[in-house]
């Protein structure tokens, strides 16, 4: 931002938790901070907040990382797999299915977030961390959210997840956490 600039004015900027200015339309590698997405993520309930209880992006993403099978670097890129909505925020997939510019700001954020934090190559997702993403939709639903009139039509099977229905503050530590047990490097 220019020396003129504030945030009531400026496109693009958000302030963050860590006090930091990240521009998400031309995020910067040494702007991504891991508390910030912490912080967020553990403040951000998933399905646009219609839920029976707060359930965080962050405990979604740690239950992610639990059930992906592979190495560490695997588990790492899962756990992040929804880093970008600490900046753009959880929007509903059925919503963000129908924002092709959205979806391409996210895109480029991720590979920048993927960048950070040494996981270049893993973005698009590998389709082991697509299917657990997607599967866990039964056990979210089943367990979160009211039974709509038409059927959710989730592919696969339920992963057996148990929400813990965790305050934002255990979701960050969680989330921080298990970034440095699968090897991230802050």
């Amino acid at each position: 931002m220019s020396e003129q600039s504030t945030f009531f004015n400026a496109v693009g900027w958000i302030g963050t938790a860590t006090g930091g200015a990240f521009n998400v339309l031309d995020p910067k590698v040494e702007d991504v901070r891991l508390n910030d997405i912490a912080h967020a993520l553990s403040r951000q309930c998933r399905y646009g907040g219609h839920c029976r209880r707060f359930y965080s992006v962050a405990e979604h993403s740690v239950h992610v990382a639990h059930n992906v099978a592979g190495p560490n670097r695997v588990k790492l890129a899962s756990l992040l797999h929804d880093a970008s909505e600490a900046f753009l925020v959880d929007i509903p997939r059925p919503i963000k299915n129908a924002m092709p510019e959205y979806r391409a700001i996210e895109d480029h954020l991720m590979r920048v977030i993927y960048t950070r934090f040494g996981l270049d190559g893993l973005w698009p997702l590998p389709p082991e961390i697509v299917d657990i993403d997607v599967r866990i939709l039964h056990d979210e639903c089943e367990q979160n959210v009211a039974k709509p009139a038409v059927p959710w039509g989730f592919p696969g099977d339920p992963v057996g997840v148990t929400l813990r229905y965790w305050s934002p503050e255990v979701a960050a530590s969680w989330f921080l956490s298990e970034f440095y047990r699968y090897g991230g490097n802050d």
